[in-house]
């Protein structure tokens, strides 16, 4: 009996048959076969699905880790970018210490130029600017000599009876002190006036020096208002013209960013200048209205001091105010000095919250937070000049990040771009 030779195996060499085996197997028949081909499709799918949820897996652990990276790479370019420019800001911060009375002078040239633009403005319709700068400026200067000589005049008419009112306002301090509610002893205040003339007598010369330093300084001060004065010439009479040569200047596209920057920054100081000095001519109005009223001694000067101090927002006013309270009490009493105390909350309500939004919030458009940080940081890294240069400053910063923020002016961002013909 003979038995049919095997299939060679797939990539192998033909078996021999066994005729035992053969005699004793059943022949195969084709439901057999069908069960292990379904078998062995559901295992190959099932392998395939298991193969295809560990690449989603592994899909969505690349996805996050390119997340977290990119993450990563913003935070690291933002971060070297904010270095390099901090690092710029403080080599110019350097730079202004080394030449702090330029930087001084060129900021009083364009206060000086942002006053006189628009009276220039005005008269150079009817002559021509050049002449036009030198009538406002004589005049300006006309105008700031005659109220120092009517202050300067002035105290010097009301020196004797100052002298007689101050002491008897020293005396009249010294009983109020004495009785109630502080009950100071006697023997504590003449212990202190010894004490303060033991100091003046003991530290004169430190004194006699700091006078001839004060008299130095009065020569820089001068110094930097006759250069303050030539550059706001110039600047008046040809701005524009030096604005655009400067911009031309600038490599490739950069001119018109910087064009659009400068004048933001132009338009935001002048109006921030033009609006203090309305605003600190308000406030000097109503003190000297009031001490004038309330005879104070050295009504005059202390509002020139008001208007001097209100170039210092939310600060300056409130000091110069307590200078006149302390003047009132030592010339008028207590009860004037009371009335003037009472003064410093109304006008610094009046100013907070009438002026400053009426005049200055088309100008500088900051939070009341953000401008007293400013003084109090500007106060400390410069003084007093920092103080009055702080705002200002951050006003302008601000103003140039929102219109280079915004399109350009005569950008349509809605133009539409016609497709190109196919044939």
């Amino acid at each position: 009996m003979s038995s049919r030779p095997l299939r060679p195996r797939r990539g192998g060499a033909p078996q021999p048959p066994d005729s035992g085996t053969a005699a004793a197997s059943p022949p195969s028949n084709g439901r057999v076969s069908g069960t292990a081909g379904s078998k062995s499709r559901a295992a190959g799918s099932l392998a395939g699905t298991r193969s295809g949820l560990a690449r989603q897996r592994a899909l969505a652990e690349n996805n996050a880790d390119a997340l977290v990276n990119l993450r990563l790479r913003m935070a690291a370019a933002y971060s070297w970018r904010i270095l390099i420019v901090g690092a710029a800001v403080y080599v110019a911060y350097l730079l202004l210490l080394r030449f702090e009375l330029v930087g001084i002078a060129l900021f009083l040239a364009l206060v000086f130029t942002a006053l006189l633009r628009p009276p220039v403005n005005v008269l150079s319709r009817r002559m021509p600017r050049p002449l036009a700068v030198l009538v406002s400026m004589l005049g300006s200067i006309a105008v700031i000599g005659g109220v120092f000589t009517l202050v300067g005049t002035t105290v010097a008419n009301e020196s004797g009876e100052l002298g007689k009112e101050f002491s008897g306002g020293l005396g009249r301090i010294e009983q109020w002190l004495e009785g109630s509610p502080f009950h100071v002893s006697p023997s504590t205040l003449s212990g202190l006036q010894g004490k303060v003339s033991s100091f003046v007598a003991s530290h004169r010369s430190t004194l006699i020096s700091q006078a001839l330093s004060g008299a130095s300084r009065a020569v820089e001060v001068l110094t930097v208002v006759a250069l303050a004065v030539f550059c706001s010439i110039f600047f008046t009479k040809s701005g524009d013209q030096m604005w655009r040569w400067f911009t031309t200047q600038l490599p490739g596209d950069s001119g018109s960013t910087w064009d659009r920057a400068g004048r933001a920054a132009w338009s935001t100081f002048s109006g921030y200048t033009r609006g203090v000095i309305i605003v600190a001519g308000t406030n000097a109005v109503m003190v000297g209205i009031s001490l004038y009223l309330l005879k104070v001694p050295l009504a005059l000067p202390l509002t020139i001091l008001e208007f001097i101090a209100s170039f210092v927002p939310l600060v300056g006013s409130p000091v110069a105010m307590a200078v006149a309270t302390v003047v009132a009490l030592a010339g008028r009493g207590v009860v004037t000095a009371l009335i003037v105390l009472v003064l410093i909350v109304v006008f610094g309500q009046i100013e907070g919250h009438v002026l400053q939004p009426l005049v200055m919030g088309w100008a500088v458009r900051l939070h009341p937070v953000m401008v007293a940080v400013s003084v109090i940081a500007g106060s400390i890294v410069a003084g007093v000049v920092g103080a009055v240069v702080a705002v200002p400053m951050v006003s302008i910063a601000w103003s140039v990040v929102r219109e280079l923020r915004s399109e350009p002016a005569g950008d349509d961002a809605d133009v539409e771009v016609e497709a190109p013909d196919p044939s």
